[in-house]
C-alpha cells in the first residue's frame, strides 16, 4: 500500500531543513532510512535501530528520532498491508501515527521534524485507502506551509532544491485536495523560480489546466545516490 518511490519522492525533500540546524540527527540516519525505503532492508533496521535508542535514552526529548522512526514504521505499515496482513499493517499504522504526533507536539517549530514527517505523510496519501488518504495529506500541507513561513524571512536565500521541494509539495497537495487557488498560487512561484527545481513541466501543466505526471522518484536531485 505504501509505494517505495513514493517514500522517496517526498522524503528526500527533508533537505529543506538542511544547514539551519547544528548537530542534526538526520544526519545520523537519513541515508539508512532513504536506502531501507529503496529496498536496503539491511539500511532500514539500522536507521531504526539508532532512532530507536535515541527515543529509549529520552523519550520526551528525542522529536527528530520519533519522526523518522515513525516514518519507518508507517513504511512497514504500507508493506504489510501490500502483504495483506491488515490487522499488523493497522497496528503498525497507528504505532507511526502515535509516534510521528508526538514528534510535532515535541517540537512544533523545527523543520528537522516537521519536513521528514510531512514527507512520509505525502507519500502515504497516494496509496492509502480515501478514509485514512486525506487526513494524513491535510496535516502533511500543514507542515508544510508551517515550514515556509518559519522560513518567509530568508526564504529565496534558500538553494533551488530547497524551495522547489517545498513548494511542490504545496503545490502538488493542495492541487490533490481539491484547493486550485492555493495550488495555482505554489505552482505559479515555482514555475517562476525556473527549470532547476526539475518541476517545472508539472508546473506548466497545471497552469495550463491540464493533468500532470510524477515519474521516479519525483524529487529533482534527490538524495538516493543518484
Amino acid at each position: 500500500m505504501l509505494a517505495n518511490k513514493l517514500i522517496l519522492m517526498t522524503l528526500s525533500a527533508a533537505a529543506l531543513a538542511p544547514a539551519l540546524f547544528a548537530a542534526r540527527f538526520d544526519e545520523k540516519v537519513r541515508n539508512d532510512f532513504f536506502a531501507g525505503f529503496a529496498g536496503d532492508r539491511t539500511a532500514l533496521e539500522r536507521g531504526m535501530r539508532v532512532s530507536g535508542e535515541m527515543i529509549a535514552q529520552d523519550p520526551n526529548g528525542s522529536a527528530e528520532a520519533l519522526a523518522w522512526h515513525g516514518g519507518g514504521l508507517m513504511f512497514q505499515a504500507g508493506q504489510k498491508f501490500q502483504q495483506g496482513d491488515v490487522a499488523a499493517g493497522g497496528e503498525l499504522w497507528g504505532k507511526a501515527s502515535a509516534e510521528m504526533e508526538k514528534a510535532g507536539a515535541l517540537a512544533p517549530d523545527s523543520p528537522a521534524v516537521l519536513v521528514p514527517r510531512a514527507a512520509v505523510w505525502f507519500a502515504a496519501s497516494r496509496t492509502a485507502p480515501p478514509q485514512m488518504s486525506k487526513p494524513i495529506l491535510e496535516k502533511a500541507v500543514a507542515d508544510y506551509e508551517h515550514v515556509h513561513d518559519l522560513q518567509k524571512d530568508f526564504f529565496e536565500t534558500l538553494s533551488v532544491h530547497m524551495r522547489g521541494e517545498l513548494l511542490f509539495g504545496l503545490a502538488d497537495g493542495y492541487a490533490r485536495l481539491g484547493n486550485d487557488e492555493k495550488a495555482r498560487m505554489y505552482f505559479t512561484k515555482l514555475s517562476a523560480i525556473g527549470p532547476e527545481t526539475g518541476h517545472q513541466e508539472q508546473a506548466a501543466k497545471f497552469l495550463a489546466g491540464e493533468k500532470y505526471a510524477i515519474t521516479g522518484t519525483g524529487c529533482h536531485g534527490c538524495h538516493t545516490g543518484k
